[in-house]
């Protein structure tokens, strides 16, 4: 019994979905429909890569919806940008770098 108590508590106490604006979600869509990596983009940006491909098959159907709860400003998104090109630049650089050795 108290042991059932404990797993009901620790279930309780797990981490709260986080839910973002739509034009965040657009915003993260643009990179990745730019060329940038799902897988890239997600930890540049800092999400799940099952949530960013989540948006992109729903933005393909024209169902992508955003919550209000994470208001989003043009500095975040900026800088959300900015990370997602130098990743997407650093990861071309070194797959053109020549091997030493």
């Amino acid at each position: 019994m108290l042991k059932n108590q404990f797993k009901q508590n620790e279930m309780s106490e797990t981490r709260k979905r986080t839910k973002y604006t739509l034009k965040f979600k657009m915003e993260a869509f643009r990179l990745v429909k730019g060329g940038q990596a799902v897988s890239v983009t997600a930890k540049v940006l800092g999400i799940s890569k099952a949530s960013l491909d989540n948006w992109v098959k729903l933005s393909a159907k024209g169902q992508l919806k955003g919550a209000g709860d994470k208001p989003v400003s043009a500095e975040q998104m900026e800088l959300a940008r900015l990370r997602a090109q130098l990743a997407r630049v650093t990861m071309e650089r070194d797959m053109t770098r020549p091997e030493l050795g």
